[in-house]
């Protein structure tokens, strides 16, 4: 949300107008928390209340002040922001003034000109009220982003000149969580969670939860092999430690069709599609592509990544 869509249209004078005049537009709306104070239209300050009450209220203040133009009592230092910036960025710079400015109204223009004004209270509404928003696209376990946000940066991606998907699987999860406990699964996908966080950290990276043990990452470049091989490592580095070892020899699990076989350590697979040889229109052309990369990936033992970057062969590394 930008900052435009909350302001408020307070009222605008020009830096000649004198402080008696200020003090009739605070008298005759007790509601009124700021003036702003504008040259050929462009906001060059404001007076809040406060610091005009402050002002005027000294020992010879009123004499000192009330005829004179209010360019004596403008605070030069407020806070101006074009319509356009997000409301996260504004809030950011409001709690960053002193803290005798850190209540004031935030000055608001559109094509340099004055817009409006927003109170801090209203911002902190808005504030809440994304962080709201954005926490039910979140998966609740690793707090990344969900499927509905998943699915909007695939859409952008296809738009992209360069990108890779990467999917993130995790192989013989279903035993462990058998063997173990949902709770102690969580903790492999907390471990998992982190390592991808460390690595998936560029400024225009996205890593997202699809659910469970799935996990996607879009990246604007190709430049992914390097970044597969130090997941990997990461996380075979410790897998281990989430296992009583004596398990990996005695315990026997039931697979999918309900055969018994030996408890296997996870492992993780990762497919990576690129459009540096394939073009993709829509997004389910390019799940279908991932779909497919991963059941191969999945089929060789221990912890892997394949890429479709080369259209005559895949490249595998373990």
């Amino acid at each position: 949300m930008k900052i435009g869509e909350v302001i408020e249209k307070g009222p605008y004078i020009s830096e000649f107008v004198k402080n008696k005049e200020v003090d009739k537009l605070f008298t005759s709306d007790p509601t009124l928390r700021s003036v702003v104070v504008v040259r050929d239209e462009k906001p060059i300050g404001h007076i809040t209340r406060t610091h005009f009450y402050q002002k005027i209220g000294t020992r010879y203040g009123y004499n000192l002040f009330m005829e004179r133009q209010n360019r004596l009592v403008v605070k030069e230092d407020s806070l101006i922001v074009d319509c356009n910036r997000l409301i996260t960025e504004v809030s950011t710079l409001a709690m960053s003034r002193p803290p005798e400015d850190l209540y004031d109204d935030i000055i608001v223009t559109k094509n340099g000109l004055y817009n409006g004004m927003v109170s801090i209270r209203e911002l902190l509404l808005k504030l809440v009220e994304i962080q709201v928003t954005i926490a039910s696209f979140l998966n609740p376990l690793s707090s990344l982003p969900g499927n509905k946000l998943i699915d909007e940066k695939l859409e952008e991606a296809l738009q992209r000149p360069q990108y890779s998907l990467i999917y993130f699987d995790l192989d013989h999860f279903k035993s462990y969580n058998d063997t173990y406990g949902f709770n102690k699964g969580d903790k492999i996908l907390l471990y998992l969670t982190d390592i991808l966080k460390r690595h998936i950290c560029g400024m225009e990276d996205f890593l997202g939860h699809i659910g469970g043990d799935d996990f996607v990452a879009i990246l604007p470049h190709y430049q992914i092999e390097d970044i597969c091989q130090k997941i990997i490592a990461d996380f075979d580095a410790n897998i281990l430690s989430f296992y009583h070892l004596e398990d990996l020899t005695y315990v026997q699990v039931a697979n999918r069709v309900g055969e018994l076989q030996p408890l296997t350590c996870t492992s993780l697979s990762i497919a990576v599609i690129t459009n540096e040889c394939q073009h993709f229109d829509f997004v389910e052309q390019l799940s279908n592509a991932i779909a497919h990369l991963k059941k191969e990936c999945k089929k060789i033992a221990g912890s892997c990544y394949l890429i479709n970057k080369k259209p005559a062969s895949l490249q595998t590394v373990k």
